[in-house]
This record gives C-alpha cells, sequence and structure tokens, in this order.
C-alpha cells in the first residue's frame, strides 16, 4: 500500500472516531447536560497533557530525523571513499588501476540496484556486498607498490578502503527502526490520552467544534505517520538516498 494512501486513511480514520464518538456521546446525553459546565480542572488537565505530548511528540520526530540525516551522510561517507580510491589508483600500472576500478564500479552497482532494496526489504546489509568490498581491500593491500610515488599512494588508499568499510558497518547497523517498541507504546497511548481528554471536555455537535476536533486528531495521526516513516532510515518513503553513489559512479552496473 502507497504510503501517502497510508497517511490518508490514517488521518481520516482519526477524524471520524473523534466524530463519532462526539455525536455519539451528545445523542446519549441527558436533556439536562450543560457543555459549558465542564469543570476547570479538567480543562487545566487537557492543557498540560495536551503541551507534554506536544514535547514527546517533537522529541520523538527529532531524534528520528537526526537518525536519518547520520544514515545519509554515512552513504555520502562510504561513496566519497570508494570515488577516492578510484581516483587515487592512477598511479597504479594499468591492469592494477583497471582491475580495482572495475571491482568498485561493481560493489557500487551492486549497493545502488540489489543491495538498498534488501535493506529496504529485510533491513540487512547483502552477503555479495561484504564480497565484493572485501574484493577491493584485497585488490588494494596485495599491490606491492614498485615505485616511491606508489608507495606514497598506497596507505592512502589503504585508509580509504578502512574508511569504506567502516561507513558501510554503520550503514549496516542503520537499517533497523530507531524508535524502540516503548517508546511507540507511549506514543500510542499519549495521542489516545490526549484526544480522549479533548472529548471530556464536552464537545458540541456544532460544525465549528466538530471541525476542530477532526483537524486536531487529524494533526495526531499525521505526526505520529512522520515519525513511523522517518523511523526507518532507508526503508521507508522520505529515507536516506544512494543518490551519492549514483553522483559519483554515473557509469555503475548492477
Amino acid at each position: 500500500m502507497p504510503e501517502w494512501l497510508v497517511l490518508t486513511l490514517a488521518m481520516l480514520a482519526a477524524c471520524t472516531v473523534v466524530v463519532v464518538i462526539t455525536l455519539l456521546r451528545n445523542r446519549t446525553a441527558s436533556e439536562d447536560e450543560d457543555p459549558s459546565e465542564t469543570p476547570d480542572v479538567i480543562e487545566y488537565m487537557t492543557m498540560w497533557i495536551g503541551v507534554v505530548y506536544a514535547i514527546v511528540l517533537g522529541l520523538a520526530i527529532a531524534g528520528v530525523w537526526e537518525a536519518r540525516n547520520v544514515a545519509q551522510d554515512q552513504v555520502r561517507a562510504e561513496a566519497q571513499a570508494l570515488h577516492e580510491i578510484t581516483e587515487r589508483v592512477r598511479v597504479y600500472p594499468a591492469d592494477v588501476r583497471d582491475r580495482i576500478r572495475a571491482d568498485v564500479n561493481d560493489y557500487v552497482g551492486h549497493v545502488v540496484h540489489t543491495e538498498w532494496k534488501a535493506m529496504a526489504d529485510t533491513g540487512k546489509v547483502t552477503d555479495r556486498g561484504t564480497e565484493l568490498l572485501n574484493r577491493i581491500r584485497t585488490d588494494v593491500t596485495d599491490y606491492e607498490p614498485r615505485t616511491d610515488f606508489q608507495a606514497q599512494a598506497y596507505q592512502p588508499l589503504i585508509d580509504q578502503v578502512a574508511a569504506a568499510d567502516q561507513a558501510r558497518t554503520a550503514r549496516a547497523d542503520s537499517t533497523e527502526p530507531t524508535m524502540p517498541g516503548v517508546v511507540w507504546f507511549g506514543l500510542v497511548v499519549g495521542a489516545v490520552v490526549t484526544v480522549g481528554m479533548v472529548l471530556a471536555l464536552q464537545i458540541r455537535r456544532t460544525p465549528r467544534e466538530l471541525i476542530l476536533a477532526g483537524v486536531f486528531s487529524a494533526l495526531i495521526a499525521f505526526l505520529l505517520f512522520l515519525i513511523w516513516d522517518f523511523d526507518s532510515p532507508y526503508g521507508r518513503g522520505i529515507a536516506a538516498s544512494a543518490e551519492p553513489f549514483i553522483n559519483l559512479f554515473p557509469d555503475a552496473k548492477g
């Protein structure tokens, strides 16, 4: 199901639930009930519950957004390290240079066309990607420099391979959702309590109040959806992109 459709259905469901509950409560209310006589303590509690829940939602959104940015930085670091390898090997003999560059292109193509989908579907990187990166490491480390110029390039190449491996490991660790289950439990319960306190204010059936209640509940549904969408840095709509690989290696094949 497309994510925009999930968001639309969630917001419509939240609006519908609030409006239906309000209408049913008003229909079953006693004739002498006065909605204007809401106790001051309920209004005070509703205000503070809304403030606290807004802070929690803000912190959750900031946390998952930061995790998404870190994941994108990891992708950028990995792509840049691999690009540096392909540029620095120009001082090597043609056969060695071409082999290393071909292996880097094979690895990048696998990441972009195969591994990226695997991360979204399974939350894991592929064994084939690890194998291709190890092949690059072997190509770089097993070559014995024959000139001083090649010897000066050897250690920086080793460092770039290590940087690419480190970025790949960080990328693998970021494929799982970042929000613990207990936090999701608190967010959902907080949403129910917050909307429930709004209903406790004895909302009447006037169009203005029903619209405001529906919009409020839809906003909460939207914010929860936003947290859920950011929660998987590589797996959902607003996710980290493979664009750094594509920009630096436009000819890489999967």
